[in-house]
């Protein structure tokens, strides 16, 4: 059977560069063509090089067993090919082997340290927003099947195809906001394919807001500003930010153990700038206060310590708050150490309301910057939502956490952040 591929297949198939590994996301609406693309180019690969292991995966094997494997068969009768003959598939091993010695495994990234073993020359990924950016870059990391020298023009391909994201998450970051050259996003609305039934798109119009269909029909990625904590955010918030020696230095605190979150600042009278993060998993007080001393070894100004009110209690099982572990371990090296935090902590809406103000006033005065460093900070502003309906923050739960490990940096960045402006210039609601 002959194909005829869609622009964008064409483009999802071919690599434009040179280099030794290329990353393609097929990123489309409903109907547009993806996994199509994906199990054809998977099928491809394994022909043309003979011996090839590769690997196909979604988050869930529900979703590869469903949706992926069944295109490769759709594939397979397309071509002629026949089971046992021209091609193999063991349920057992979930495992397609080709006459060719070529074969393809289907598995679930739910365990990805399962997978650590590997050595693969291709990688499919379906619904690639869905899986973790840690599952990701561990699957990069198994790029390093041996390549036959029988081999010619021979790239390791990862292939993934995907939905527009409703939020800004790391598929946008890594492929739009930092893409570098063999990172490839091909964009497809479904109003391209031209092989769905007369009025298919016209209906779904019909169907859907115009949200909805903005998303998975025309394949753009949605308004990532709905539903944020944060309002007005933008590029005018964001420049380098020189740290000076000289000048006292806030660090406002978060205490929580993992992630442990301190945002460094300085100030002004009416401005406040960002400049560096500590974010730290499964740490103490008394190591971030290292951590803090090896990157600032020899500030002269003042250190100023603000932050959650509730870390300046004792406990039965701490013999000194935070705030004194703090500030003992800096008065040790000979800084200039003050304290200034409230008695205790207003409600969550109040520092957020003084946070949005200094982003953008209601007459449009900005005055606060963060520095692109501080990488945590800024992934709770883009990222950071209210539950839907009603004015609750949705912070991540363990089992969501537990599928995606970057959420758990979701809430301490910001709620670190945004104790110092409410100390320095509250609002009451």
């Amino acid at each position: 059977m002959l194909y005829k591929l869609l622009e964008a297949q064409r483009k999802f198939l071919e690599i434009p560069h040179n280099h030794k590994l290329d990353i393609a996301v097929y990123q489309g609406g409903f109907g547009s063509g993806k996994t199509f693309a994906g199990s054809l180019l998977g099928i491809l690969l394994s022909l043309k090089f003979p011996g090839i292991r590769g690997l196909v995966g979604a988050q869930t094997y529900t979703l590869v067993r469903d949706t992926t494997l069944q295109s490769y068969f759709e594939h397979f009768e397309n071509m002629g090919f026949i089971d046992g003959k021209d091609y193999v598939w063991s349920p057992s091993l979930q495992k397609i082997t080709f006459k060719n010695k070529s074969e393809i495994l289907f598995r679930h990234f739910d365990e990805p340290n399962k997978l650590k073993s590997l050595n693969l020359g291709f990688v499919e990924i379906e619904e690639m927003s869905d899986i973790p950016y840690d599952t990701f870059k561990m699957l990069v990391s198994r790029m390093r099947q041996t390549p036959n020298k029988q081999w010619k023009n021979f790239t390791y391909r990862i292939f993934a195809h995907t939905n527009p994201e409703t939020q800004r998450g790391w598929v946008y970051k890594t492929f739009v906001e930092s893409k570098k050259e063999n990172y490839r996003l091909i964009s497809a609305p479904t109003t391209q394919n031209i092989y769905l039934p007369e009025g298919f798109c016209e209906e779904l119009k019909k169907l859907y807001d115009e949200e909805y269909y903005k998303v998975y029909v025309l394949a753009q990625n949605g308004n990532f500003n709905t539903g944020l904590i944060i309002k007005d955010f933008s590029e005018e918030n964001i420049r380098q930010i020189k740290y000076c020696p000289d000048l006292d230095l806030h660090i406002t605190c978060d205490f929580n153990v993992d992630p442990m979150a301190w945002i460094l600042a300085h100030k002004t009278d009416n401005k406040v700038f960002y400049f560096d993060e500590l974010v730290l998993e499964n740490t103490t007080t008394a190591k971030t206060c290292e951590e803090f001393l090896s990157r600032y070894p020899n500030h002269k100004g003042k250190i100023i310590i603000n932050g959650d009110a509730s870390g300046d209690n004792r406990s039965c099982t701490s013999e000194y708050t935070n705030y004194v572990i703090i500030k003992k371990s800096l008065l040790k090296y000979g800084y200039d150490v003050d304290i200034k935090i409230k008695p205790y902590n207003p409600p969550i809406k109040n520092r957020i309301a003084a946070f949005n103000a200094k982003i953008r006033s209601a007459n449009g005065n900005i005055c606060l910057f963060i520095d692109p460093k501080c990488e945590k900070l800024l992934y709770n502003i883009y990222n950071l939502r209210y539950r839907e309906g009603s004015s609750r923050i949705d912070i991540p739960t363990y089992q969501q956490i537990k599928q995606n490990k970057e959420l758990k940096f979701l809430s301490h960045p910001i709620d670190a952040a945004s104790y110092l402006v409410d100390y320095y210039w509250p609002i009451k609601l």
